[in-house]
């Protein structure tokens, strides 16, 4: 039987986990949830219905796994902890520095409701953290870089068209060159977080706005600005359209460590991705652990798990002696 899975919001991330679905064929769409009239909303999979928001409690018998596509700075807050009392969900929140009070919200409901919920499935939160995990515990006696981009940010760039009198945005993270050579040579450098990386944002404004408090909103903007080296560009939506139209990004988690008796030996581990889209390869993740979900939920597990929780096997649609097999 396939996996039936629900898509709240069909933006680039919901449009992103249309086209995973289809990848998948243990799956299939069951409904699309959007804040948008449903009728001028146009999908791919034909046949499927296209709802409200508020309609989708009615369809609790006909979804097992809901993906929430929404930004982090205001809806995966209110909407993980909302939609878990009625359904087995997944989520993307990538706010690293709120992702303790979010989990701690999203279990009390969960657990309540009897459902399952599994938070931060992207690439980082998500991948990466694994990767820090796998690499430290190989790597106990060591230190950790995480490095972002070049790449367009979709939660930081959601974050700046939030502020009022922003039309358009979109706000790349760039590594620091030099930061990353030493990081790679094994040098090991204390690194603090503006000498990593710079932020760079391009910003269309609505007629009249204040370009001045807007940019002073963008750079003191806890959690997403304030520590970095920040550069806001504004530009016509012309120039947006022309220059700024894809969603490339990627990154690296590094760990350099010492192995031996005397840690006499240079270790560095890399894990790195360059990918052309940000939001399609989000999407193929948390499409990816929506299988995970239903599968604790079969079990009769509740609550809320991270990327730490979940065992490999259950992110695969192979069985347990294929994966023995083909990539053990």
């Amino acid at each position: 039987m396939s996996i039936r899975i629900g898509i709240l919001g069909y933006g680039n991330l919901g449009r992103g986990v249309e086209c995973a679905i289809k990848q998948n064929p243990d799956m299939e769409l069951a409904a699309v949830f959007t804040r948008r009239a449903p009728e001028s909303v146009r999908i791919q999979t034909q046949g499927v219905p296209v709802c409200r928001i508020e309609d989708a409690v009615q369809m609790q018998d006909k979804i097992d796994v809901m993906i929430l596509c929404g930004g982090s700075a205001t809806d995966l807050p209110v909407q993980t902890p909302e939609f878990v009392r009625y359904f087995n969900v997944i989520d993307s929140f990538d706010t690293h520095a709120k992702i303790p009070e979010h989990f701690a919200a999203v279990d009390e409901a969960a657990k309540e409701s009897g459902k399952i919920a599994i938070i931060s499935c992207g690439w980082d939160p998500g991948m990466f953290s694994l990767n820090r995990l796998y690499a430290n515990a190989v790597l106990p006696q060591g230190k950790d870089y995480t490095f972002w981009g070049k790449g367009v940010s979709q939660g930081h760039s959601d974050a700046i068209r939030r502020i009022e009198g922003v039309a358009d945005a979109r706000q790349y993270t760039i590594p620091v060159e030099e930061a990353l050579a030493s990081v790679r040579a094994g040098e090991n450098p204390e690194l603090s977080t503006r000498q990593k990386h710079t932020r760079e944002c391009f910003v269309v404004v609505q007629e009249g706005a204040d370009k001045a408090r807007i940019e002073a909103e963008i750079k003191t903007m806890p959690n997403y600005f304030d520590e970095y080296d920040t550069t806001v560009h504004f530009i016509s939506e012309e120039e947006m359209k022309r220059d700024h139209s894809g969603i490339p990004h990627g990154g690296f988690v590094i760990r350099s460590g010492k192995t031996g008796w005397n840690e006499e030996f240079g270790n560095v581990i890399e894990y790195s991705l360059k990918l052309d889209s940000n939001p399609a390869f989000t999407s193929s993740i948390l499409t990816a652990f929506a299988r995970a979900a239903y599968r604790l939920a079969e079990e009769g597990q509740s609550g809320c798990k991270t990327v730490f929780d979940i065992a490999p096997a259950y992110l695969s649609a192979k069985s347990g002696e294929e994966l023995r097999r083909t990539m053990l």
